[in-house]
C-alpha cells in the first residue's frame, strides 16, 4: 500500500477517536469520511475524469453490507426522474420545465463509475438513475474504517438546475454535485434519495481535491487553495510574484476540512476580489465584470462582511477562515464555504440573495439538518435570519415595520390556496412546488418568529446560540431543536411542534363577546382555529393608559419571563387547550376600557386578524 494511503488511514483513525469523544456528548453517532480526488477537465468536450480515494469510517453500531453513491449529474438526461417529475407536476420549476427532455447527447450530464475497490477488492455495483448501488464483498463492521478507490468519467450538463456549464449569464462551469458522493447512513438508516429536485444531505469529512484545467481558467469554491502562490489570479500572498508555468494547464489544489460537500466554479473571465474581515475571515468574490456587474459587485463585498459579522453574533461564530461568493448557477444555491449566485441583478436583489445564501452556512453548512426530511429547518431558519439581516444592514426600515411580514403573507396565501401540506412531508414528495416552497421558506421562518412570541424574544435569541453550540456539525432534527428551546425557556413546547410541523391546523382567535356590569368588563376570548396558542392582549383605557396581558396555555407549564403575572385588576384561569373559550374579567373602577386587541405585535400567524380588535361604543 502506498505511503499516502497508510497516512490517510492513520489520520482517519485519529479523526475517528476524536469524533467518538465529541459525538458521545449528544449520544448521537455519525459516520465520517475523507475524500482525495484528482480531476482532469477537458474544456473542449466538457468532460472530465476523476480518481477518487475515500477513507470511510463506520461509527455506527450496525454492520453494513451495502454502500450507496449519489451520481447527481445523471438527473440531466431525458426521462430521468427529475425530467419526468418536472414535466408532470402541475407547477414545474420554470428553470427546468421540459428542458431536460430536449438535451442532446453533448448537452446531457452523466457520472459513470468505471471501477470501484474496497480495501483492494472488487465490488458488485449497479447504476440506478442517480444512485450507484454497491454490494460489498465483505461487510463493514461497526467502528471500522475501509478504503474505497474508484475511477470515474463525467460530462457537465448544460446549465439547467444548480449545476452545469454555460449558464444564462455566460459563466462556463458551475460545478456542484459533480462527483460520486457517498450517501449518508445515520440513526434512521440509509439516505439514498434519488435526485429529483430538492437539496442535499452529506457526511462530515475532509476534502483534498486537485483539479487540472486549462490555465486560462480562474477557479473558486469550497476549501482553502493550497498552492496559491503558484496559481496567482489574486490568490497569491501579498508581495509574491507568480511565474507563468509552462504547459497548457494549471492544477488547482484545494483542501476543505470538516465539510459535507465540495463545490467549485471556473471561468476564464472571472474578476477575483478579496476582503479580509475584522475577524480574519477572507471573503472571495468572483464575477464576470461587464455592464451588469461592474457597479454592483464591487459594493457587494462590504455587505458580505457586514452579514458575516451580524450572523456570527446572533447564531454562532462562523467556523471557517474563508467564504466565496461566486457568479454562476441558476439563481442562488448554498454550499460549504461558498455560494453560487446569478449576478445580473440590481443592488438590492444582489445583496438579498447573497445574504440568504450566506445564512445557509449556519443552518445547512454547519448544523446541516437532513433537508429531505426537514427542509424548513434550513430554508425556513435561513429565511428568518437573512430577512432580519437584510432589514438591519440594507433596508433599514422604520421601527414599527415587521421585517418578516412577507413570510406571514406567504404563509397566509398558502393556507388560502388549499395546497398546504404538513412541514413533515418529505421534500421530494410535496404534491406541488408551491406547497414545498411556501411551507419550507415562509412557514419555516414563522416557526422561529412565533417562538419569540411564545417564549419571549430574548429567550429565543439566547436559545439560538445554545442550539449552535450544542448541535453544530451533528445534523440535528426537530426534536433536538425543540428540546433546546424547552431547556432555555423552561416551557413545554411539544404541542407547538406537533401542530405547526405535523399538521396543517391554523390559528384564529377572536374577541367574541364583551359585556359590562358595574365596574367590571367581561371579555370572552374564543379559539376559532384548530391550533391553540398563548395570547398576548393589550388593553387601552380611556385615560390613555395601556396594559399588556399574557395568557399562556396550561400545557405550556410556564410562560414568558416577566410576562406571566397578571395585574390584580385582571381575573381569569389558566386556559386548557380543550376549551374553545376563556373568560377574562377586567376591573374598570379606575378607568374604563377603550379597546382590546389580540396580539398587537402581529407575531402570531392568525389567519384572520379582522376579528382581533374590540373598541367600546362611543
Amino acid at each position: 500500500m502506498k505511503k499516502i494511503t497508510v497516512l490517510f488511514l492513520a489520520v482517519m483513525s485519529i479523526h475517528f477517536l476524536f469524533d467518538q469523544e465529541i459525538f458521545a456528548q449528544s449520544q448521537r453517532w455519525q459516520q465520517s469520511v475523507s475524500y482525495q480526488m484528482d480531476i482532469e477537465m477537458d474544456v473542449k468536450t466538457n468532460q472530465y475524469t476523476g480518481k477518487q480515494t475515500i477513507a470511510y469510517s463506520n461509527n455506527s453500531p450496525d454492520t453494513l453490507n451495502q454502500l450507496f453513491f449519489h451520481l447527481y449529474y445523471n438527473a440531466f438526461q431525458p426521462n430521468s426522474m427529475m425530467d419526468v417529475r418536472s414535466r408532470s407536476i402541475s407547477d414545474p420549476d420554470r428553470r427546468v420545465g421540459d428542458r431536460i427532455s430536449k438535451l442532446s447527447p453533448e448537452e446531457i450530464g452523466f457520472i459513470h463509475v468505471e471501477s470501484l475497490l474496497i480495501n483492494g477488492q472488487e465490488v458488485e455495483m449497479e447504476e440506478v438513475g442517480t444512485i450507484l448501488e454497491v454490494q460489498l464483498p465483505e461487510p463493514i463492521l461497526p467502528h471500522s474504517t475501509v478504503l474505497l478507490e474508484s475511477e470515474f468519467i463525467a460530462q457537465v450538463p448544460l446549465q439547467i438546475r444548480r449545476a452545469g456549464r454555460d449558464n444564462a449569464e455566460g459563466v462556463r462551469y458551475s460545478m456542484s454535485q459533480w462527483y460520486p458522493k457517498l450517501a449518508n447512513y445515520d440513526e434512521q438508516g440509509w439516505h439514498a434519495n434519488p435526485y429529483i429536485g430538492r437539496e442535499f444531505y452529506g457526511i462530515w469529512g475532509d476534502f483534498d481535491v486537485k483539479i487540472t484545467i486549462d490555465k486560462s481558467y480562474i477557479l473558486g469554491g469550497t476549501g482553502y487553495l493550497q498552492n496559491n502562490n503558484e496559481i496567482g489570479y489574486g490568490y497569491e500572498d501579498e508581495g509574491v510574484e507568480v511565474k507563468n508555468p509552462s504547459g497548457a494547464t494549471h492544477t488547482w489544489h484545494f483542501y476543505a476540512p470538516k465539510v459535507h460537500d465540495f463545490m467549485w466554479a471556473a471561468d476564464p473571465n472571472y474578476t477575483h476580489e478579496k476582503l479580509i474581515t475584522e475577524d480574519g475571515i477572507t471573503l472571495h468574490h468572483l464575477y464576470v465584470k461587464n455592464k451588469e456587474t461592474k457597479n454592483t459587485w464591487p459594493k457587494l463585498k462590504e455587505y458580505t462582511a457586514k452579514t458575516m459579522a451580524y450572523l456570527s453574533e446572533r447564531y454562532g461564530a462562523y467556523p471557517y477562515k474563508q467564504y466565496s461568493v461566486i457568479q454562476g448557477g441558476d439563481g442562488g444555491m448554498e454550499y460549504p464555504m461558498a455560494t453560487l449566485i446569478t449576478g445580473h441583478r440590481p443592488m438590492g436583489s444582489l445583496v438579498g440573495v447573497m445574504m440568504h445564501e450566506l445564512a445557509h452556512s449556519w443552518f445547512q453548512g454547519v448544523l446541516a439538518s437532513n433537508e429531505s426530511l426537514y427542509p424548513w429547518m434550513d430554508e425556513g431558519f435561513t429565511t428568518y435570519a437573512s430577512t432580519l439581516s437584510m432589514s438591519a444592514n440594507y433596508l433599514k426600515p422604520t421601527a414599527n415595520e415587521n421585517p418578516l411580514k412577507g413570510a406571514y403573507v406567504g404563509y397566509e396565501r398558502l393556507v388560502k390556496s388549499g395546497l398546504e401540506e404538513p412541514l413533515s412531508t418529505h421534500a421530494d414528495h410535496f404534491h406541488t412546488n408551491t406547497a414545498y416552497g411556501s411551507a419550507s421558506y415562509s412557514k419555516g421562518a414563522l416557526f422561529l418568529a412565533q417562538l419569540g412570541y411564545i417564549i419571549g424574544e430574548e429567550t429565543r435569541n439566547k436559545a439560538m446560540l445554545r442550539y449552535w453550540e450544542a448541535w453544530k456539525f451533528k445534523h440535528p432534527n426537530v426534536n433536538d431543536f425543540i428540546r433546546i428551546m424547552e431547556k432555555e425557556s423552561g416551557i413545554e413546547l411539544d404541542w407547538y411542534k406537533e401542530y405547526w410541523v405535523n399538521s396543517t391546523k391554523t390559528i384564529d382567535y377572536v374577541i367574541s363577546e364583551v359585556t359590562e356590569k358595574d365596574n367590571a368588563l367581561t371579555v370572552m376570548l374564543e379559539r376559532k382555529g384548530l391550533m391553540p396558542m398563548p395570547i398576548d392582549l393589550i388593553v387601552t383605557y380611556e385615560n390613555g393608559e395601556k396594559e399588556s396581558y399574557y395568557f399562556p396555555l396550561a400545557i405550556m407549564r410556564g410562560g414568558k419571563a416577566a410576562e406571566s403575572d397578571l395585574p390584580e385588576r385582571v381575573k381569569t384561569s389558566r386556559w386548557p387547550w380543550t376549551n374553545e373559550t376563556i373568560e377574562i374579567s377586567i376591573d374598570q373602577s379606575t378607568s374604563k376600557v377603550a379597546s382590546i386587541q389580540i396580539d398587537p405585535s402581529e407575531r402570531m400567524a392568525d389567519i384572520d386578524k379582522s376579528n382581533n380588535l374590540w373598541t367600546s361604543a362611543k
